[in-house]
């Protein structure tokens, strides 16, 4: 009977065959003539009875039952519309009884056939017979429903298509029945209809939104007291209406709710002025008329209820941005989402309950996967979340930023007895640092609740940071860009606070409750899991220690990405201000009498002394770490930030001069200030004005130096520079440039002696040394006890040690006057080369190695002094090699490594018997020589480094002596020979070949025999840098000793305990298998290859 009921209703809607034509009356006509054609047809089919008779019982049967049929009615399109009903009530009908009395014997699947598919339910239609039921709902919408509609509500046929304009015209609305029943009846039956599920789907598939439209009408259209006067404007009953809203709710809740947002978003109709076409657009591109103002009462409390439904947010969220139809949605448009998720509607019962339903949708809107959908809910998450933060912060700090910040919360507060209660998983914090990241690094819009909510859980955060620098972790840059944003974003006052927490200056750090620590998570993350107590006190000691000096090492590292920010030099300054207010109030400090105290008090009194102790070792490790792990020109990249560092300085001078403490500290201190001051006020800079204005703050420490230093020739120099600042440069005496020249000897070197090089102010941060910041914290240090001379007062020759009195005494008798022809502030070249010889005597630190750089640089510029003093040049640098202070033996290393660049013939010999003379048994400078031939082969592999193509010149010497030092008794000793060997030889190519023997049976001895692991460590990376310096050249260099080296690196593979060893040798082996691999199957090349015949 299911195919006799689709066959009459095919036969109903059998497409006219006759060609239409364009006239609008003629259209018509051809629509109603062959509506009338095809009732005859089927009128005469179910007649002739046939195998459509038991469809013609069944609708007689159904005709009977029902009621609201109109047999006199004379608009033909209702007519036709009331059979298209009364076949699809008996189609319905007859699938129902075929589905209960199929569940009600169910039908067994034949045993001994598993393969076999199911039984297919009854009501499953073919693909002809879904299109035929396809067209008659088109037909039974477009003619019994949407004509029907009110202006405004839902989308009218004439704006679908220009034939729906014909269809509608084509309807009679002024007889019986009455419009608004015509409505009823059809949306009743359609709804009727869509109880069984394989009728359902096309029906709301393709008619939801003139369906739900009918049922607004229906249901909430205000009813008209006095109607129009005629009976075919009857209005509906309580009842009816009642049953309407009940159906449309109904059907609401059932429907896929983004598509009921999108249908209801259509209801509301276009935009209430007609140049606005941003809202609604229909599918044929013209604009949506205005819906009444009460449809959009109505869709607006519909559209609320779903969004604050569970899950309503996504719906509404997914109904919007879904109905865009390409892959890219417009940011205007979730931007337009967000703010209406930011609103509380006027349906809702309070704010407060609003925002508690939404604000954690919202958060979850964060947490899609799938990359389309996640970037466009993330846009939309994101600026609710902002928009509510800046619009209503009361609410947002307790419904949305509250459950963001929950689990770095739990890390620093304890909830219950139970350790296990407080764990957090890995789950939980990689989901909030994610979340946190989305909002405030990608939104990047900063408020005032947002940053305080951000800067109470920094500490967790920052702790949880420093935990991902240990390993490898997802969470390492999420956490480092969350941090960078928030020190950058932050008010400057609450930045340093911020910073000054961090690295333990105002306290404990926090950021972890006690009993508890970070640990690595099973995806890649971190947990907060419970600690393991260290029952060793010194070992608990030593792992709080290491943790708080790795806080600050992660802190200035930190730091040291905010290159366009003056935070760093900022936090710089701050550090050196409460150095300076330390010293004062430690040498203030009087000898208590504990004497009279009662317990508490002496407790209490200890406690106090422990914790400024604690704070001021925390103080000296910060400023080291700054000073050490930032560049200067990071520090002090602002003339005001230059010359807060100068005030610095001064003050921490006054301190000590105010006490009476005369040390060695306060007097570099002192002599750098005033050097630096002088060397601003001397002509390095084109100081403005503003740049005098800004140095008014050296005024009084400068004028408290000039009256309290116990040194005359300090208090002149200060009086000077004050009087030079106070005058704004109209009074400069001539002990200025003096001064600054003592304090510059490598600008003064380079220097040409006819020209008065200036620059402004904001250059004069990357003029001053690292090293020079460095020594603000050397309070830190016990330094010797003699008193050294300021490097500000010229020094005579017999102030140097006694090496330097027999190296250069005539230099220093000359180095002061000028030459006649040149001006009074310039000086000679071969002055400037002299002043630097007696400065790289000097026992100042900075002003020494500055001296052996600016020797270095006259080497690598060709000086004519230089040239002739090469041999005096290569004493001071190996003297100075024995320096123990970095900064020194460094700049000696350098210069060495110029010299032997420059004169290799001269110099490499004498570095090479340096290198190779060891210490004797029972000498006494035994760790001193080891340490100067540790730098002495530092030396020779930078010398190696740059001589190039002439390394091969010189490569056999250097290889006898780096193999001669692996037989050293020290194990430093034969690593740098080992490191240096490794070096060399990548350079020496086929000069390699006569020396592979012997390297081969060192190399090979020593990976065997060798005791340490270094030394094992470096004789395996010897063979990796052969192998990648020779790379193709292998086989032709190596061929002989190849194999040997190919069973050591599998030896240590193998049989080696140390890890790093091991390593190394599977890195040279994968190196070994390229090479092999390119020689066994090298590279096919298109090339023809043409010999010439003799």
């Amino acid at each position: 009977m299911t195919t006799a009921l689709l066959k009459t209703l095919g036969i109903l809607t059998k497409p006219v065959r006759e060609a239409h034509s364009s006239d609008g009356q003629n259209t018509q006509t051809t629509l109603l003539s062959a509506l009338q054609r095809n009732l005859s047809e089927l009128h005469e089919h179910l007649l002739a009875g046939g195998e459509l008779e038991e469809a013609r019982q069944l609708l007689e049967e159904v005709r009977r039952e029902i009621t609201w049929v109109c047999s006199d009615s004379v608009d033909l399109t209702w007519i036709f519309v009331q059979e298209c009903l009364l076949l699809l009530l008996s189609l319905a009908r007859h699938l129902t009884h075929l589905l209960e009395v199929f569940h009600q014997n169910p039908v067994v699947p034949t045993p001994g056939t598993p393969e076999a598919a199911p039984p297919l339910s009854p009501d499953v239609l073919s693909v002809v017979q879904q299109k035929i039921l396809a067209t008659v709902l088109q037909f039974v919408v477009t003619l019994g429903l949407c004509p029907y509609l009110a202006p405004g509500v839902g989308v009218a046929l004439g704006l679908r298509s220009t034939f729906g304009a014909e269809v509608e015209a084509a309807v009679r609305r002024d007889v019986a029945p009455a419009v608004e029943r015509r409505l009823l009846i059809t949306t009743n039956v359609l709804l009727e209809v869509s109880k069984l599920s394989s009728l359902a789907t096309p029906i709301f598939t393709r008619h939801l939104g003139d369906i739900m439209a009918a049922l607004c009408q229906l249901a909430y259209r205000p009813h008209r007291p006095d109607g129009d006067g005629t009976k075919n404007h009857k209005g509906l009953t309580v009842d009816e209406r009642k049953s309407c809203k009940e159906a449309l709710h109904n059907l609401l809740g059932k429907v896929y709710q983004p598509i009921v947002i999108k249908e209801l978003l259509v209801l509301q109709g276009g935009p209430k002025q007609a140049s606005s076409v941003s809202k609604g657009v229909c599918a044929g591109g013209k604009a949506l008329t205005q819906a009444p103002p009460w449809l959009r009462r109505l869709c607006g409390q519909l559209l609320s209820e779903r969004l604050m439904q569970p899950h309503g947010v996504q719906a509404v969220v997914r109904g919007i941005l879904e109905s865009t139809g390409d892959g890219d949605s417009d940011w205007r448009k979730c931007d337009a989402v967000a703010k209406i998720l930011a609103a509380c509607p006027q349906q809702s019962l309070s704010a407060e309950s609003y925002y508690s339903q939404v604000c954690p949708q919202v958060l979850e809107l964060l947490h899609f996967k799938d990359k389309l959908t996640a970037q466009q809910f993330q846009r939309v998450a994101t600026r609710a979340a902002l928009t509510m933060v800046q619009d209503r912060p009361e609410f947002a700090h307790r419904f949305l930023l509250g459950p963001l910040f929950s689990p770095l919360h739990r890390c620093t507060e304890e909830t219950g007895n139970d350790p296990s209660q407080d764990a957090v998983e890995e789950w939980e914090l990689t989901r909030c640092i994610e979340d946190i990241y989305k909002i405030c690094v990608v939104g990047n819009s900063p408020s005032k609740v947002l940053m305080k909510a951000l800067q109470d859980v920094s500490p967790t955060l920052f702790s949880l940071f420093c935990f991902t620098k240990h390993n490898v972790s997802h969470l390492r840059t999420p956490c480092h860009e969350i941090l960078i944003w928030c020190l950058s974003h932050s008010e400057r006052s609450e930045a340093l606070s911020l910073l000054k927490r961090l690295c333990g200056l105002m306290g404990e750090v926090g950021g972890v409750k006690h009993g508890f620590h970070f640990s690595p998570g099973s995806d890649g993350g971190a947990k907060l899991s419970v600690e393991e107590q260290v029952s060793d006190e010194d070992d608990a000691l030593y792992e709080k220690v290491s943790g708080e000096q790795w806080k600050v090492q992660c802190l200035v590292e930190l730091l040291g990405e905010m290159k366009d920010n003056d935070l760093p030099g900022e936090f710089f300054l701050l550090l050196l201000e409460n150095l300076t207010a330390m010293a004062g109030e430690k040498e203030k400090e009087q000898e208590v009498d504990t004497s009279s105290m009662t317990l508490l008090e002496l407790e209490h009194h200890l406690l106090e002394r422990a914790s400024g102790h604690g704070q001021t070792l925390a103080l000296l490790q910060t400023l080291a770490i700054v000073c050490e792990g930032l560049p200067h020109t990071l520090l002090l990249r602002k003339p005001t930030q230059v010359v807060g560092f100068v005030v610095s300085m001064l003050q921490r001078a006054c301190v000590g001069l105010e006490c009476g403490a005369d040390s060695p500290v306060e007097s570099q201190t002192l002599s750098m200030g005033i050097g630096l001051v002088a060397t601003l006020l001397s002509g390095a800079a084109e100081l403005s004005p503003d740049d005098y204005l800004s140095m008014a703050e050296l005024l009084p420490p400068l004028d408290q130096i000039s009256q309290q230093h116990p040194e005359p020739v300090i208090q002149e120099l200060a009086s000077d520079l004050r009087a030079t600042i106070a005058t704004h440069g109209a009074y400069r005496p001539n002990t200025i440039p003096t001064a600054a020249r003592q304090h510059r000897p490598a600008q003064t070197a380079s220097r040409n002696p006819n020209t008065h090089p200036t620059k402004p102010l904001s250059s004069i941060p990357h003029t001053i040394s690292h090293k020079t910041l460095a020594g603000q914290q050397t309070s830190t240090h016990s330094l010797s006890s003699e008193n050294r001379p300021s490097p500000l007062v010229p020094t005579s020759p017999t102030s140097h040690p006694k090496h330097a009195t027999e190296t250069a005494p005539r230099v220093s008798t000359h180095s002061a006057e000028p030459k006649p022809g040149h001006a009074g502030g310039s000086v000679l070249p071969s002055q400037a080369f002299s002043e630097c010889l007696l400065e790289a005597y000097n026992p100042d630190v900075p002003t020494r190695a500055v001296a052996l750089r600016s020797l270095t640089r006259f080497c690598r510029d060709g000086d004519k002094a230089a040239l002739q003093n090469k041999d005096k040049l290569l004493t001071i640098f190996l003297e100075n090699l024995e320096h123990e202070e970095s900064f020194v033996y460094l700049s000696a290393i350098q210069g060495l490594a110029v010299l032997a660049e420059f004169y290799p013939e001269q110099i490499l010999q004498r570095l090479l018997a340096e290198y190779h003379t060891g210490p004797r048994e029972g000498s006494p400078k035994r760790q001193c020589s080891l340490e100067t031939r540790l730098k002495v082969g530092e030396v020779l592999m930078r010398a190696s480094r740059a001589m190039g193509d002439l390394a091969p010149h010189y490569g056999r010497q250097l290889v006898g002596v780096f193999l001669n030092g692996t037989r050293d008794e020290d194990s430093s000793v034969r690593a740098s020979s080992l490191s240096n060997l490794g070096e060399l030889c990548q350079l020496l190519n086929f000069s390699l070949g006569p020396l592979a023997q012997e390297l081969s049976i060192c190399l090979t001895a020593l990976i065997k025999t060798d005791r340490e692991a270094e030394v094992r460590r470096a004789a395996v990376h010897v063979i990796a840098l052969v192998l990648k310096g020779l790379s193709d050249k292998t086989t032709q260099v190596l061929g002989d000793v190849l194999l040997e080296l190919y069973r050591a690196l599998k030896w240590v593979v193998r049989s080696d305990p140390d890890d790093v060893a091991v390593l190394h040798a599977q890195l040279a082996l994968e190196e070994l298998d390229d090479v092999m691999k390119r020689f066994i199957f090298p590279q096919q090349k298109l090339e023809k290859k043409i010999v010439v015949l003799p």
